[in-house]
């Protein structure tokens, strides 16, 4: 039995025995079936359940609540099962959810609510980036004093991981969009018999833009990633806290060195990308219009201006900044879970591309405005 009556002077109570769980379902709803067709119970007691489960604890407080709405005065000897609470608390989030939900209009409180929010946030996010900015400034203005704390093997490591080992994807998208950007042109060039000018087209495209914007988006998309996604896992792992304890800068540790790293992998990568790109259009040239790369070669030298090869490389050093920046700064922010180093690192990858080509149309203006 589950349960037993006993009277003490006019108030009958119910006392609940044994194990109330999901293993005994079927008895627990034939023993609520008995006491909901018999008489009425002032006052029932928990104290003699052995074993409760949720699906016990949801069967009595449905039976105590459907006994409340008939009329039933019930009072609870000792204490109600913690289960209840829960279940109270489940319900309660639930009823206020579901009102959420029917609510249609959107009041003016809520939407200043919102755009206050979202103001505080912004602001927030605005000062941390200032700060770490400023931080990695600070770092760096130290780490010069000395060459101890530039941790130069730190400084060779990124550059094998970001530049070298780069070398092969981006010698090869480099060759296929000079490949691309040479084909389309000297099918339009060929309408107007000006087939040599393909040269010109792709020489001035892939050393002014597309060798450097190409590259920077690659890196950011090999290398942004990597930078957010291994700071993150130290951020989980509780090791940035270790080297704070050890007394060590983590952003000297961490921070300068992919910074300084790929600042000097960067602008090498764009030099590959541009002789790649140069390949590529000499190779279309000669297979497509006929170009031999005796002609090629003087032509590229006509087409080039005193600017055209350092216009892209100056913005190397600016894209490369741009990515390291972003990319720590992303992996610093990771707290708690796997599921903020996921979406943290895939958005140093969006931050990072799209801050690459917003600098690069600001180059593009100031380089149109300086006749460069």
């Amino acid at each position: 039995m589950l349960f037993e009556e006993e009277r003490s002077g006019d108030q009958p109570t119910l006392r609940l025995r044994g194990a109330w769980c999901i293993d005994n379902l079927s008895e627990m709803e034939s023993a609520l079936a008995q006491l909901e067709a018999g008489r009425g119970h002032s006052r029932i007691d928990f104290s003699g359940i052995q074993t409760l489960d949720l699906s016990g604890a949801w069967l009595l407080r449905n039976w105590v609540e459907r006994r409340k709405s008939v009329g039933a005065n019930m009072t609870v000897v000792g204490e109600r099962p913690p289960h209840f609470a829960f279940l109270d608390e489940l319900l309660q989030q639930q009823a206020s959810k579901a009102a959420v939900a029917e609510s249609d209009e959107t009041s003016l409180r809520d939407a200043v609510i919102w755009v206050g929010r979202s103001g505080v946030q912004q602001a927030k996010n605005t000062r941390d980036a200032v700060g770490f900015f400023g931080r990695i400034v600070m770092t760096m203005v130290r780490a010069m004093r000395s060459v101890h704390h530039l941790r130069l093997p730190s400084i060779a490591r990124h550059i094998y991981e970001t530049g070298i080992q780069a070398i092969p994807i981006v010698s090869l998208i480099a060759f296929l969009i000079s490949v691309i950007v040479a084909y389309l042109g000297a099918q339009q060039l060929r309408t107007f018999g000006a087939e040599i000018f393909t040269v010109d087209l792709v020489t001035i495209a892939v050393l002014r833009e597309m060798g450097v914007l190409l590259t920077s988006i690659i890196v950011a998309g090999r290398s942004g990633s990597a930078f957010a996604a291994e700071i993150g896992v130290m951020r989980l792992n509780d090791e940035i806290d270790a080297l704070q304890s050890m007394g060590v800068d983590f952003y000297e540790v961490l921070v300068l060195p992919r910074l300084i790293g790929l600042l000097i992998a960067l602008p090498l990568l764009t030099i590959v990308a541009d002789a790649m790109g140069l390949v590529g259009g000499a190779l279309l040239s000669s297979q497509l219009l006929d170009i031999s790369l005796s002609q090629f070669i003087p032509r590229v030298q006509d087409a080039l201006a005193p600017t055209t090869f350092w216009a892209g490389l100056v913005k190397a050093p600016v894209f490369a900044i741009l990515i390291a920046l972003v990319g720590t700064y992303r992996g610093m922010q990771v707290r708690d879970s796997s599921r903020e180093l996921g979406r943290l690192t895939t958005v140093a990858v969006v931050q990072s591309i799209f801050l690459v080509i917003f600098a690069d149309a600001i180059f593009a203006v100031v380089f149109v405005e300086l006749d460069f």
